[in-house]
C-alpha cells in the first residue's frame, strides 16, 4: 500500500495547471476543507440529472464523515475536465474521484496526480490507458445490459411467440467504456433471437460503430431514429428499441411520436433505458418509455466514500471484482453494485419506497 504523503510537484506543472484552469474559465467550485482531508470530485456534466445526483450524494456522504470536497463539472468538455483535475491537484486534494468524460484522455493529468502520490478512484466510468488508476467504483455494467435485453425478450414473449419482431439498437457514447459493457450484456440476451430470425434489425445496423451515440445525446438519437424510420419502416412497424440510457430513450420516443406512434392503432414499441431519471420515470408512468435500469447513486456514493476512507487509513479497500475491468494497462480492482430493472409495475416500490423520489416528483 502506498503511503499517501504527497511529493513535491514540479512548480512549472502547477503554474501550467493554474493558467489552463483560468483560461478555460473552470475551477470555480468552492473547496471545503475537512478534518480528514479534501476529496476532489470531477463529474462530467450537469445536463444529466444522474450526475447532479452523484455529485450531491458524494458531497453529503464525504462531508458527513469529516472530509472536505472540491466538486466540479466540466459540461462534457474534455479539456475543461483536465484543467479542473489539475486545479484539484494544485489545491491539495488527498484523493481524486473521477467520472471521466473521455475515458482515454486523462493520461497526463493522472501522471501529475501520481507524482503527488494522490490516489485515483474511477467513478462509474473506467479510466483507460493509464496505470495511475487505483480503484473503480461502479455498477455491474454487463448486468445492466442483460436486464435491458431480457426485458425486451420478456415483453415480446419470445419464449412463446415466433415473431418476427422488428428491433433497432442504440449504443452509448464510444468514448465511454461502459457503453461496450452495456451493449455486450444486452446482446448476450438478444443475439440468439436475432440469429434465429425471431428478432429482425431491419436497418442492419448492429455493431457499436454503427449504433453508438456520441455523448449519450438524446438529440443525436432522435436524428438517427428519424433516419432509421424513413429508410426502413415505411411499410413496417418497430416493435422494440434497445436504448442504453434514458436521455436516448426520450429522443427515440420523440422521433416515433412524430410519425404517428403512441396511438391505439400504432402503439409505441418496447423501449428500454437506464438511470431512472425523473423525466423517464414519468414517461414510463404515462405508458411511453417501457423500462429503465435503476442504479442507486446513494449506494454508489457510500461505497466510494468507504473506499476512500480505507485508502487513506491504509486499510484493505473493499472490492469484489479483480478480473473484469482491464483498462488496457492494468486490471483495476473494482467494487460492483447491482442494478435493478424498473417498469410501471414496480417503480413505486423501488423508487418511491426507497426514498429515491418523493411521489410528488413523479406527478
Amino acid at each position: 500500500m502506498r503511503h499517501h504523503l504527497r511529493k513535491a510537484v514540479v512548480p512549472a506543472l502547477l503554474g501550467a495547471a493554474l493558467l489552463l484552469t483560468a483560461c478555460n474559465g473552470v475551477g470555480d467550485a468552492a473547496q471545503d476543507s475537512g478534518e480528514n482531508g479534501t476529496i476532489g470530485i470531477a463529474m462530467p456534466t450537469q445536463s444529466s440529472e444522474r450526475w447532479i445526483n452523484d455529485g450531491e450524494n458524494m458531497v453529503a456522504e464525504f462531508e458527513s464523515r469529516g472530509f472536505g470536497t472540491d466538486l466540479q463539472y466540466a459540461e462534457d468538455v474534455v479539456e475543461d475536465q483536465v484543467a479542473q483535475i489539475e486545479n484539484m491537484i494544485t489545491r491539495g486534494a488527498d484523493v481524486l474521484v473521477i467520472a471521466a468524460i473521455d475515458g482515454e484522455a486523462l493520461g497526463d493529468v493522472l501522471g501529475m496526480a501520481a507524482s503527488g502520490d494522490i490516489p485515483v478512484i474511477a467513478y462509474d466510468r473506467l479510466i483507460r490507458g493509464s496505470e495511475h488508476v487505483d480503484y473503480y467504483a461502479t455498477f455491474d455494467n454487463f448486468q445492466v445490459g442483460v436486464l435491458q435485453g431480457q426485458y425486451i425478450v420478456d415483453a415480446l414473449d419470445l419464449g412463446n411467440e415466433d415473431g418476427p419482431f422488428n428491433i433497432e439498437l442504440f449504443g452509448g457514447s464510444p468514448d465511454d467504456n461502459n457503453a461496450y459493457f452495456f451493449n455486450d450484456g444486452a446482446m448476450s440476451v438478444l443475439q440468439p433471437h436475432i440469429d434465429d430470425g425471431t428478432l429482425v434489425v431491419r436497418s442492419g445496423q448492429t455493431s457499436m460503430d454503427q449504433i453508438a451515440t456520441q455523448r449519450w445525446s438524446g438529440s443525436l438519437a432522435q436524428d438517427r431514429m428519424d433516419n432509421l424510420l424513413s429508410a426502413n419502416y415505411s411499410d413496417e412497424e418497430v416493435h422494440a428499441v434497445l436504448s442504453p440510457y434514458d436521455g436516448i430513450s426520450l429522443g427515440v420516443i420523440e422521433s416515433l411520436r412524430a410519425v404517428g406512434y403512441g396511438t391505439g392503432e400504432k402503439p409505441l414499441p418496447v423501449i428500454t433505458g437506464q438511470d431512472a431519471e425523473a423525466a423517464s420515470v414519468k414517461s414510463i408512468i404515462a405508458g411511453e418509455q417501457t423500462q429503465t435500469v435503476f442504479k442507486d447513486t446513494r449506494a454508489l456514493a457510500t461505497q466510494t466514500v468507504d473506499m476512500v476512507e480505507a485508502l487513506l487509513a491504509e486499510e484493505e479497500v473493499p472490492v469484489n471484482d479483480t478480473e473484469t475491468y482491464d483498462n488496457g494497462v492494468k486490471v483495476v480492482p473494482s467494487h460492483l453494485l447491482e442494478p435493478v430493472s424498473v417498469d410501471v409495475d414496480n417503480y413505486h416500490d423501488v423508487l418511491v419506497g426507497s426514498g429515491y423520489y418523493e411521489e410528488s416528483e413523479l406527478e
